[in-house]
Parts: C-alpha cells; sequence; structure tokens
C-alpha cells in the first residue's frame, strides 16, 4: 500500500528495528492487508497496524519493562513478550487512537478475542508471513476468507510450539485458546 501516512510510519518504525525486523515487519503489513481484503475488513487499518506490530521488538528489557510494566511472571522471566504491549504504548504516543489498530499492535504477541478481527488478521499474518517459511496452511485459509478457522489454528500452532520448547505460555495466550476451543463449531477441535 503506497501511501504517504504509511510511508511516514514505516520509516519512523525502520528506525527503531533491525533490517530482518523491518523486512518481516514489511510482509506482515503486506499479507495482513491482503488477509484484510479477503475477509472484507478495512486493509488500511491491517496494513497500518501490520507495520507498527513490532516496532517494539527490538527494545531492550529495561525499555520494553518501562513502556509495559510487567505484569505476571512470564512478562518478568521474558521481556519480549512485552513487545505487544510497549509496541500499543508507542502508538498511542505517536498519536495512533484507532482502537482496532492498536488492539492488534498489543494482541499479536498473545492473542485476542475472536471480536477483534484486524487484530485476528495481524496475528495470523504475523505466525503466516512467507519469510517465516512455516504455517502456509494457516496463510491460505486466511487468504480463502477462513479468518477465524485460520486464527483458532495459529492460536493452536503456537502454543504447540512454546509447549514444544519448554517456554510458559502466557495467560492471555491461554485465555485465547481456550476461548477458541470452547465455541461450538462442527467438525473442528483444537
Amino acid at each position: 500500500m503506497a501511501n504517504t501516512a504509511f510511508t511516514e510510519w514505516a520509516e519512523r518504525v525502520r528506525k527503531l528495528v533491525s533490517p530482518e525486523r523491518f523486512a518481516h515487519i514489511l510482509r506482515v503489513a503486506e499479507l495482513a492487508e491482503r488477509i484484510a481484503e479477503a475477509n472484507g475488513l478495512e486493509p488500511g487499518r491491517a496494513y497500518l497496524a501490520g507495520i507498527l506490530h513490532d516496532a517494539a521488538r527490538d527494545f531492550t528489557p529495561e525499555r520494553l519493562a518501562e513502556l509495559a510494566p510487567p505484569q505476571n511472571e512470564v512478562e518478568r522471566k521474558h521481556p519480549k513478550a512485552l513487545h505487544g504491549r510497549a509496541g500499543r504504548r508507542l502508538a498511542e504516543e505517536w498519536g495512533i487512537e484507532d482502537e482496532e489498530v492498536l488492539e492488534a499492535i498489543e494482541g499479536h504477541v498473545y492473542g485476542v478475542h475472536p471480536s477483534h478481527a484486524i487484530a485476528m488478521a495481524v496475528y495470523v499474518a504475523d505466525v503466516s508471513e512467507p519469510g517465516r517459511g512455516v504455517n502456509a496452511e494457516i496463510r491460505d485459509l486466511a487468504l480463502e476468507g477462513q479468518l477465524l478457522e485460520a486464527y483458532r489454528r495459529a492460536v493452536r500452532s503456537k502454543v504447540e510450539y512454546l509447549q514444544s520448547k519448554g517456554i510458559p505460555v502466557h495467560p492471555r495466550t491461554l485465555e485465547a485458546y481456550r476461548e477458541l476451543a470452547s465455541e461450538p463449531r462442527p467438525g473442528f477441535r483444537l
């Protein structure tokens, strides 16, 4: 999306992250935009949230804690888990007021309630962007207009990955996981 405002946001973020992280951010923004289009959402909001989602990802643990004080043991032991809340705070300081965009920035780390469609699009884009080399089936589902199903699988994939590595799962991710598992859906098991 070649828009002057988006270019300005991207340039602001580029100054805060490594070149590799910035390449990831651009892929997430572009994929989030495509997912939004495929699911009848506002692509510009998804793109902006994608551009801003990892703005705080390369901050030091101290800076992350300053912007988003740890609220639980997972965040104390794994400060990178703070980068979604820290990124939201940064976006607010930059003047972003769109709650859907802010929720997407914060929620891409933990997961969100399924009523936050833009946030689901960014979450799915983050875990399935082509540069990661995994989760192509999740990406395909989202691009086929099946965002909720793609999101369910993305959250499940994240929980399984963290558990397989012995990394504690954030309480909000577990909440999203359980919420998705409890929704009645024919033929789907989390």
